[in-house]
């Protein structure tokens, strides 16, 4: 019998989230049993930490459910032969050491993930933040060659996948991000423009002067004040990509408008919000475009490494304050 240990929402969220609204449990699991539904014994190697599990944990979960994320998991035992001992999957099991499953919710890493990649990538630049940067620039922002694609939070797990997927299509990229180091990062990784949103005298006069001709497109993760600025320069009929609203999802208060009709009337831009499971009938196509261009150099990782499954509420809090700088992963 294998004991887990899990961490449980103690207390929603009120404002910025504490250590104290978690709870670490322990669970005894079962022993696997021949014929019977459970099929698999399973152990976290690396846990991610996201943005959207602020949101997604008012909208989803109730005081005492264990928190809600995706591991890269390795088998330990199994009575399914679709999964050897050994094999490595991603699952979407929540912040837990071991875990029993069917198998139906997990999903091997592509056969060709080469020995030298570290598996935690799964969890970032070819995973979901690789795959909702992907699917947001082809399908929503529809970028073309030569224009002009503006991404916040550019230094994030996803925004800094976007500018490089922009830059492989031809198109002159800006970023904002919130640090010096942050900045420096962007340019290495092949930004045109990079500026601290935190040190500029004037938001509107950076993005300008970024790009004077305005944006042909936007991947917006961070919505609030920057978003209302941006989106008054945009070019006509601009994309605007809304993927995350990260300078909201800690305020008890909602924030007030500027609104968006006038520009985007007068520039006849189009709007999408967007979640990446749409394309899950289209994820293998996504993984190994992104697993070819991370070995072939052409997307750059950095990952912000964790160590200790006891530690994970103070990656997710670091991670929402945006202290890390890529994906931010808990090693188990």
């Amino acid at each position: 019998m294998v004991t887990a240990k899990a961490w449980v929402l103690k207390k929603h969220f009120d404002g910025f989230p504490k250590t104290s609204d978690f709870d670490l449990k322990k669970i005894e699991l079962p022993n696997l049993k021949d014929g019977g539904e459970q099929k698999l014994l399973l152990e976290s190697v690396f846990l991610s930490v996201d943005p959207y599990m602020r949101p997604y944990s008012r909208r989803d979960m109730k005081e005492g459910d264990i928190m809600i994320g995706t591991q890269v998991a390795r088998i330990v035992e199994s009575k399914n032969p679709a999964f050897a001992v050994g094999a490595f999957v991603v699952g979407n099991r929540g912040w837990r050491t071991h875990f029993i499953s069917d198998g139906k919710d997990l999903q091997l890493l592509p056969s060709n993930w080469p020995e030298s990649l570290p598996k935690s990538l799964a969890l970032g630049t070819v995973g979901m933040p690789g795959l909702t940067a992907y699917f947001g620039l082809l399908e929503v922002c529809k970028m073309k060659p030569g224009e002009t694609v503006l991404v916040n939070a550019a230094a994030g797990a996803v925004g800094s996948v976007v500018g490089q997927l922009a830059k492989i299509g031809g198109c002159k990229v800006v970023g904002c991000a919130g640090s010096d180091d942050k900045v420096a990062y962007l340019k290495k990784i092949g930004f045109d423009e990079a500026f601290n949103y935190k040190t500029v005298k004037s938001l509107d006069e950076a993005l300008r002067k970024a790009s004077p001709d305005g944006y042909d497109c936007f991947f917006d993760n961070v919505g609030g004040e920057f978003a209302s600025v941006a989106i008054n320069q945009m070019k006509k009929y601009g994309r605007i990509a809304v993927c995350g609203a990260i300078s909201q999802y800690n305020d008890s208060v909602p924030q007030k408008g500027p609104y968006v009709q006038i520009p985007m009337i007068f520039k006849e831009l189009q709007m999408e919000g967007f979640i990446v499971s749409r394309w899950k009938n289209r994820r293998e196509e996504g993984l190994q475009a992104l697993l070819k261009w991370v070995m072939e150099g052409k997307v750059k990782c950095h990952e912000q490494v964790t160590e200790g499954f006891e530690n994970m509420p103070m990656a997710f809090i670091g991670m929402l304050k945006g202290e890390n700088l890529g994906k931010a992963v808990v090693k188990v």
